[in-house]
């Protein structure tokens, strides 16, 4: 998931153009296809063995269509663009002429970002509802199709929220919650390895290129939107029976704002508590998990909840 483009004012949500181009040729020199929604919508639960990037791109900055379309234009790579409607034709933000051009590439596609980009999760269910409803009409006005897929802003969402987005009829929905996306994996909670220039060094997005999937059958708790009450949660992951190796699993969590290596404790053979040593204390809390395989690989799972009235 990348934001900017050689917009360096902005670090936390900028990827230089250098890199991004450094990060294409790694995908390549990793032998990994560059999917199209298209594809990525045909391959979605099957037990597919082999690997894909799918590239999307937030927000529908003006530097992306200065600086990244030109790239992406000539390679023909495909990507998904998630748009928030209410600031197209701004200052920094693409116009509806941009918009509406590049999607008349197949490789390219348009996805839902809200209208507002607010921080809907705070929200009446009804506030929600009327801003992606307000957003989903305007793209069918404005493109030749009704997109299918949403991206929450901030990567922030609640039961009610996911809801609502199904209720909509959406058909898949991203977050930013770090992870490799496989048939396990809930189609309304898309994991997405955000890049920017701290984490789009060609050092670590090498090791990006090494994770695979985790497999799971359930996070508890189910609601990521946490209140004073249920912070800190009580972090449950239940893996499948044939998962191995689970031993050697290591989570880490930002709990009081502080990163720190998570307890873990199996309460079952395939059953992993994480022990959390306070609460939540920003906006977003934080887990991470990975897994060592024998083949290098890095089996690569990540959490992200809400917390509420910060």
């Amino acid at each position: 998931m990348y934001h900017r483009f050689e917009e360096n004012k902005y670090p936390s949500t900028n990827i230089k153009i250098k890199d991004f181009i450094s990060h294409i040729n790694e995908i390549r020199n990793a032998d990994l296809k560059f999917i199209t929604f298209k594809e990525f919508d045909i391959s979605f639960g099957k037990n597919n063995t082999s690997r894909k990037v799918l590239l999307t791109v937030d927000d529908a900055f003006s530097s992306f269509y200065k600086n990244a379309w030109p790239i992406l234009k000539k390679e023909k790579i495909p990507f998904i663009i998630f748009v928030n409607t209410e600031t197209v034709g701004a200052k920094g933000y693409m116009s509806w002429e941009q918009i509406q051009k590049i999607s008349k590439f197949d490789f390219v596609y348009i996805g839902n970002h809200s209208h507002s980009h607010g921080y809907l999760v705070d929200k009446t269910d009804e506030e929600i509802r009327n801003d992606l409803t307000i957003a989903k009409n305007i793209l069918k006005k404005k493109l030749d199709y009704e997109t299918k897929i949403f991206a929450y802003p901030f990567g922030e969402y609640k039961n009610s929220y996911i809801k609502i987005v199904k209720d909509l009829g959406f058909k898949y929905a991203f977050g930013q919650h770090s992870g490799v996306i496989d048939q396990t994996k809930n189609k309304f909670e898309l994991p997405r390895f955000p890049i920017n220039e701290k984490y789009g060094e060609i050092k670590r997005f090498k090791s990006l290129l090494k994770n695979i999937p985790f497999p799971y059958k359930k996070i508890l708790p189910e609601e990521k939107y946490l209140a004073d009450k249920n912070n800190p949660p009580d972090v449950t992951i239940n893996f499948f029976e044939d998962q191995t190796n689970l031993e050697n699993i290591n989570c880490y969590s930002n709990e009081q704002n502080k990163w720190r290596k998570s307890k873990l404790l199996f309460t079952k053979k395939n059953q992993l508590k994480i022990i959390l040593d306070g609460k939540f204390n920003t906006e977003r809390g934080r887990i991470n998990c990975s897994l060592r395989e024998e083949s290098g690989y890095w089996r690569w799972l990540g959490i992200q909840f809400v917390i509420a009235d910060l």
